[in-house]
């Protein structure tokens, strides 16, 4: 039986608009794309799109915003690539427009395929995911929060629902799976907030040794219609240890992460 590679990487591209015109650059082998390239282990994805820019394109640019996350799979005989890209709003803040920069109509630069995330081997021992999180409501405004189980990174702490994506599948449907999975309940997304990371070089978990981990997290609003009591539905091994709905006065008192515990602050001050 063939043996089939998967490997997975994270990249991040800058989409610079101007009059009705995306900006796309050649690469080495003279292939018109979308400016970026990956997240090096332990690099935030804005500043991976800055740095980036700087290497392929030759620009300094000013990251406005998160646009979309976007997931495709590079599938070859006895090869499989998992690209997670993600897509930030930039402007031009300084540098010179190189030979190999060029603008494109917008329809013609939205057809053009983004490249294979190119980037090294990770040293042994560390780990690069990719996960989507929701900030979670039902209709009377409570949040909906899962806390991480013993052996894990952030033990007894509450999380936002979610977690690492399968290989080949997209944020927004690993994140309703993990919706149903750490808390059975059934939500519909509504916006696309933001984006995080996270590196802890020495984090302890079940593996029982230190691993040099590198999490990027991207956050979704997600609705709740019809809210029922929380119940974890994973199996043995499962990371949560329990789900629960809280309201927002009860919220102060509550054990966030650092990331949930962001996220639910912008919410409330929008």
């Amino acid at each position: 039986m063939e043996t089939t590679t998967q490997r997975r990487r994270i990249g991040a591209y800058g989409v610079c608009r101007d009059d009705g015109r995306i900006l796309m650059c050649r690469n080495a082998q003279g292939v018109l794309q979308l400016p970026g390239g990956a997240v090096a282990q332990g690099e935030h994805p804005v500043d991976a799109v800055v740095r980036t820019l700087a290497e392929t394109a030759g620009l300094t640019v000013e990251v406005t915003g998160l646009r979309d996350a976007v997931t495709d799979v590079v599938r070859a005989p006895g090869y499989q690539a998992h690209n997670d890209r993600l897509l930030f709003d930039v402007r031009i803040a300084g540098g010179n427009l190189p030979g190999h920069i060029e603008w494109l109509a917008a329809e013609a630069a939205e057809a053009v395929p983004l490249q294979e995330v190119a980037g090294g081997t990770f040293p042994p021992r560390s780990v690069q995911r990719f996960g989507a999180y929701g900030l979670v409501t039902d209709p009377e405004e409570r949040v909906l929060l899962t806390q991480i189980a013993l052996g894990y990174p952030g033990a007894g702490e509450w999380h936002l629902p979610g977690g690492g994506t399968d290989f080949g599948e997209p944020p927004k449907a690993g994140l309703l799976r993990e919706l149903a999975e750490e808390a059975n309940q059934h939500g519909r997304i509504t916006e696309l907030l933001g984006v995080s990371s996270g590196h802890n070089p020495k984090a302890l978990g079940p593996e029982g040794y230190p691993i040099d981990w590198h999490v990027v997290r991207v956050h979704y609003r997600v609705a709740v219609d019809e809210p029922v009591p929380p119940l974890v539905t994973e199996g043995a091994g499962s990371s949560t240890a329990a789900a629960a709905w809280f309201t927002p006065e009860e919220l102060p008192n509550v054990r966030l992460t650092r990331a949930a515990a962001t996220v639910i602050r912008d919410y409330f001050r929008r």
